[in-house]
């Protein structure tokens, strides 16, 4: 079991079904964890059960986030791990034939899955990294994308976003590999939380599952295996993982 003992990580989205068990994983490992999310009695539950400091933390608003990241690097820093665990599943038609009312993709579900998939990553990082290269930290960036980033029907806001997320990853990994920051995003499939049950009705759900060569949803733990894997190997970057089951060969 890879050690994290000297180690500090944000995770932000951490009061969700993946963010949470991802700073339990990284807290397990001897990382001192800060949990960032909006949602503070989520937090609040969070620190009282699991012993983790916790921040509130609303990433689309620019000013509110600055002096989130400024207050807990002074409290924290150096923090050399960031994990956007921060997202949200959405499924939307572009045109809805059948429908006689709301045909059209709304530009406001559009914008709020543009915002919390990929505007809050940016935000997040950008904060943090820019404390790393004023402290010379060395580092890495864990971002969420999804296998929907190559196009799922029905959800093209969502896989626009995780698109960005892959992009984005790319390019900070060039920027900012001399620094010694690394970029890595993983990209589940479908994976067996809260989230996907709602997002994803049983008989949807078990298409998908005939279709994947393992015959079963990812799990929670698959995730936070992958994570582990991406902070600590020293070197990758640039890349995406795919914890998918083999849906996507």
């Amino acid at each position: 079991m890879p050690n994290l003992q000297d180690s500090t990580a944000i995770v932000t989205g951490a009061a969700g079904s993946l963010g949470r068990p991802i700073a339990l994983g990284l807290r397990d490992r001897g990382c001192r964890v800060i949990a960032l999310d909006r949602d503070a009695a989520a937090l609040a539950a969070l620190a009282s059960q699991a012993a983790i400091d916790v921040a509130t933390c609303d990433l689309l608003d620019p000013a509110t986030a600055e002096r989130c990241f400024a207050d807990v690097w002074a409290r924290h820093g150096p923090i050399s791990i960031l994990i956007n665990a921060v997202g949200l599943i959405h499924s939307s038609l572009l045109v809805n034939i059948v429908a006689r009312q709301d045909r059209k993709h709304s530009i406001e579900s559009w914008r709020r899955v543009i915002d919390i998939n990929l505007t809050a990553v940016f935000t997040a990082t950008v904060n943090v990294v820019d404390r790393m290269i004023a402290a010379r930290t060395r580092g890495v960036v864990v971002n969420f994308s999804s296998i929907a980033a190559a196009g799922n029907a029905g959800q093209g806001a969502y896989s626009a976003a995780k698109a960005g997320v892959n992009a984005m990853t790319s390019a900070w990994a060039k920027e900012l590999g001399t620094l010694g920051i690394r970029f890595v995003a993983i990209a589940p499939g479908f994976i067996d939380t809260a989230s996907t049950r709602v997002a994803l009705q049983e008989p949807i759900r078990e298409d998908w599952i005939k279709r994947t060569p393992l015959r079963r949803l990812g799990s929670v733990e698959d995730v936070v295996s992958a994570v582990i894997f991406a902070v600590t190997n020293e070197h990758l970057t640039g890349k995406v993982i795919e914890i998918d089951g083999g849906l996507a060969i």
